[in-house]
């Protein structure tokens, strides 16, 4: 197995003999376990809600050349996108092996650099034995806040990254990294306390990764390698096109207008191959995604059909290929604004990969989920409240949606009312589940949901949400989900209820209250 050494140098290491079968099943729940591990101490020693309570973070760990060996059973967008950002870790410790010392650690937030929006922050530590590094772990998690034109970093009107907040290269986390961080955010003691968490998991992570050090990792890889070339192999071999619809890229009146996300999914023998070509060109606004972000995406929807026991690491990536044009909204350059990108980009992305694939394995692809995360950022003096809402699974197979739940590309949970009560000066005045918006279809879709959120100070919230026009789709004669509404109660009167657009950034004053409808999934089936 080759490494990277102090020096930069790749060295070499014997390796254990190979494994038999039950010896290789072990190997990889150990080096699952230690992401799993990795992700429990993040959360628990995390400050905000948005970590502790909604389990916004994610982990993975990575041999010595960066290539993934287990991830945890987190956020999708975050682990499909996460090898790119250490990647650029490593290339950068190489670049300068001085900088490379054992307990030290990496971090980035750079969309351009692997990463996938300016929230999630990206921790890479080395994990060394013998002065020798072996291999790598990393954590990511959304912090609330790191600066930016509107509490919560995500502002639906950005045209460009700088407007979204502090944008940080991979470099080493050092003390005056960590003080012009806390400078940028609005919320810098929750801040040094969510990324004290992930030092403390990355501590954790890397010692628990030593102790496999001389195990065949490569086997491991070439494991999932084997594992996914059967399964792809099974498929139909041919070609399958779908494309659906972002509904805007922004609030201003020439934002308010569809763009379009194209895919080609093609089966040949053992590979398979996404094709994004003809998909829009990236627009003024931040519904733009890096392709980190599309990367995660694709996977998210493979790994979908595909049997869920094939260990998810870069072996088992080998016989994908991604085609993402440069310019695209699915492969976004610098300067673009990109917050949106990574939240209602790569909801579409993966709904056009399963539309694809429906075509190709019409017995394992459900209609579509609710294809958004319905965020929702509040901030005011001192603080910041950022949340995605839940709404309707899409009907599948044999099996009706569930109703209110995370979809797609999110995993995370809901705030429970009485910690986002006790955190915030917020209140939740309703909470249900929104009955008749799931398709109809002989396995419904799956209902959204209706939430009354009261502020009780005046502050400011942005909304970015998708499905407020069109309408997740259903499959095999399945009628679409209802589409999702934004409203704005002044003052808690069911008498003023003004309907909000699907990407906005208002004034509050205390006692308004923000309602959202979420859209159902589509249905699967005739009714």
């Amino acid at each position: 197995m080759a490494c990277l050494g102090d020096g930069g140098r790749i060295v070499g290491r014997a390796a254990v003999s190979a494994l038999d079968a039950a010896g290789l099943q072990i190997l990889v729940g150990r080096l699952a376990g230690v992401a799993d591990e990795m992700g429990a101490v993040l959360r628990r020693a995390a400050f905000s809600p948005n970590i502790k309570e909604r389990a916004d973070c994610s982990a993975a760990v990575f041999d010595a050349t960066g290539e993934e060996l287990a991830q945890a059973e987190h956020i999708p967008v975050h682990l499909g996108s996460m090898p790119a950002s250490v990647r650029a870790a490593v290339d950068a410790a190489r670049s300068d092996p001085r900088r490379l010392v054992e307990g030290g650690h990496w971090v980035l937030n750079d969309p351009f650099a692997g990463g996938t929006h300016l929230n999630d922050i990206t921790l890479v530590t080395p994990c060394a034995v013998g002065g020798e590094v072996v291999g790598w772990v990393a954590t990511r998690a959304h912090h609330a806040d790191v600066g930016g034109m509107v509490p919560g970093s995500l502002a639906p009107d950005a045209d460009e990254i700088q407007q979204e907040g502090l944008r940080i290269p991979p470099m080493p986390l050092t003390r005056e990294v960590i003080e012009v961080l806390m400078a940028a955010s609005r919320t810098p003691d929750e801040r040094r306390g969510d990324l004290d968490a992930q030092v403390g998991a990355n501590l954790l992570g890397a010692e628990r990764l030593a102790a496999l050090a001389g195990q065949p990792w490569s086997e491991v890889l070439a494991y999932g390698e084997r594992r996914m070339r059967a399964a792809i192999a099974a498929l139909l071999d041919g070609s399958w096109l779908f494309e659906d619809v972002l509904d805007s890229t922004g609030p201003r009146r020439d934002q308010q207008r569809p763009a379009h996300v194209h895919v080609t999914v093609t089966i040949a023998a053992d590979e398979i191959t996404f094709d994004f070509t003809g998909t829009d060109v990236q627009r003024r606004g931040n519904v733009n995604a890096v392709e980190a972000v599309t990367i995660s995406a694709v996977v998210f929807a493979l790994r979908s059909i595909v049997d869920p026991t094939i260990p998810a690491n870069g072996g088992a990536l080998r016989p994908l290929h991604i085609v993402a044009p440069s310019g695209s909204i699915v492969a976004a350059r610098a300067p673009a604004a990109v917050g949106a990108g990574n939240v209602e980009v790569s909801q579409r992305v993966a709904d056009v990969c399963l539309g694809a694939l429906a075509q190709a394995v019409p017995d394992r692809v459900g209609a579509a989920s609710q294809g958004t995360m319905n965020n929702l950022t509040i901030g005011g003096r001192g603080w910041v409240y950022y949340e995605t809402v839940a709404g309707g699974q899409g009907g599948r197979p044999g099996r009706a949606g569930m109703s209110a739940v995370h979809t797609g590309m999110t995993n995370t949970r809901n705030t429970p009312v009485e910690a986002l009560e006790r955190a915030f000066p917020l209140r939740v005045v309703q909470y249900a589940v929104r009955r008749g918006s799931g398709g109809a279809g002989a396995a419904a879709g799956g209902d959204g949901i209706v939430r009354d959120l009261q502020v009780l100070e005046d502050c400011t919230a942005s909304l970015i949400t998708e499905r407020r026009v069109s309408r997740p789709w259903g499959l095999a004669g399945g009628a679409p989900g209802a589409a999702g509404e934004n409203w704005l109660l002044v003052g808690g009167d069911e008498h003023d209820a003004r309907p909000l657009a699907d990407k906005v950034t208002i004034r509050l004053e205390a006692g308004d209250v923000i309602r959202m409808a979420t859209p159902g999934g589509g249905g699967w089936g005739p009714a």
